[in-house]
């Protein structure tokens, strides 16, 4: 049975390595609903990481055991394998060992990597930067004003989250506009969406030859900026607070140039055209239907390889 999970879990993770987050990237409903497609993505990247880890454990492991559970206790113990243990088997129990540790350790360096540029950038601005006076809250963090001529906004997350706007933004701005920034940086911070991103960095910088994994990283900070931009709107009690938004991110979009720093959120991130375009002219939102249907896949993506791993042990 051992075998059949193998090959079962290599043809899922084959599915996750390309085609299904190729025909995610090219469908038009996450942009309709651009907190159910990131939770779809990150569906797919954990699903694809225990898929392909799972299929090389459950091979390696063969010898040792009727079930993955049953095997891995009996390695644990000193237990002798119960077949001839082959080539093959060391071969890929050591790939899902490198790959495991490649992943995790990835992961592990970009958190204290990008956790180390914010605080360095963090402690920079608080030496250059001043209080903006535009009012904040404990979960957004604190706003605080760049005396430069163009306008940039940008918020850097963590324990001591900021949000930094420059005075070129606040000359550049009216006062609509500037509450729509605002309020863009302030859902970046209260949802964690630089949590979201993180995954995905991740998986790019451990797997460069991969294409899905640059794909999945532009389609998620994509849809990153695209929550941000609706729960902004949700927010703003002007006459026409898609087009106030719009106007802000073109505004802020010629000026924000290489001034934002590493790590940071800004309000000109992702695909501006794409945004812009979105914000003035809305597709439908996703109908019920479709919302449930999206979650109930992304949690099928999530049970199938995990089923697949302990199913052999309850048969």
């Amino acid at each position: 049975m051992l075998p059949a999970t193998a090959v079962s879990l290599a043809v899922l993770a084959g599915l996750l390595a390309w085609p299904v987050p190729a025909a995610l990237a090219r469908a038009g409903w996450p942009r309709r609903d651009p907190l159910v497609a990131l939770l779809c993505w990150q569906a797919v990247g954990l699903a694809g990481g225990l898929s392909i880890i799972g299929a090389l454990l459950v091979h390696g492991l063969a010898p040792w055991g009727r079930s993955l559970p049953a095997a891995a206790w009996a390695v644990l113990t000193g237990d002798p394998a119960s077949s001839r243990v082959r080539g093959d088997h060391w071969v890929t129990l050591t790939l899902a060992a490198v790959l495991a540790a490649e992943l995790l350790g990835v992961l592990a360096l970009s958190f204290v990597r990008t956790a180390r540029t914010r605080r360095r950038h963090r402690a920079m601005l608080e030496m250059l930067v001043r209080p903006s006076g535009v009012a904040g809250d404990s979960v957004a963090g604190v706003t605080l004003l760049l005396e430069h001529p163009a306008p940039v906004a940008f918020c850097i997350p963590g324990a001591r989250p900021l949000l930094v706007l420059s005075s070129g933004m606040l000359a550049e701005l009216d006062e609509a506009q500037l509450a729509a920034v605002v309020a863009h940086e302030r859902a970046h911070l209260r949802e964690r969406h630089h949590l979201l991103l993180l995954p995905f960095v991740a998986w790019r910088a451990a797997l460069p030859v991969l294409p899905a994994a640059d794909r999945a990283h532009d389609e998620v900070r994509d849809l990153v900026e695209m929550r941000a931009d609706d729960v902004a709107v949700a927010s703003l009690r002007c006459p026409e607070p898609r087009r106030t938004l719009a106007a802000a991110i073109v505004a802020v979009a010629g000026g924000a140039g290489g001034e934002v720093p590493a790590g940071a959120l800004t309000v000109t991130g992702g695909a501006v055209a794409v945004r812009v375009r979105r914000l003035l002219a809305p597709a439908r939102p996703l109908p019920a239907a479709g919302r449930v249907g999206a979650l109930v896949s992304a949690l099928a993506l999530l049970l199938v390889p995990t089923l697949l791993l302990v199913a052999p042990a309850v048969v």
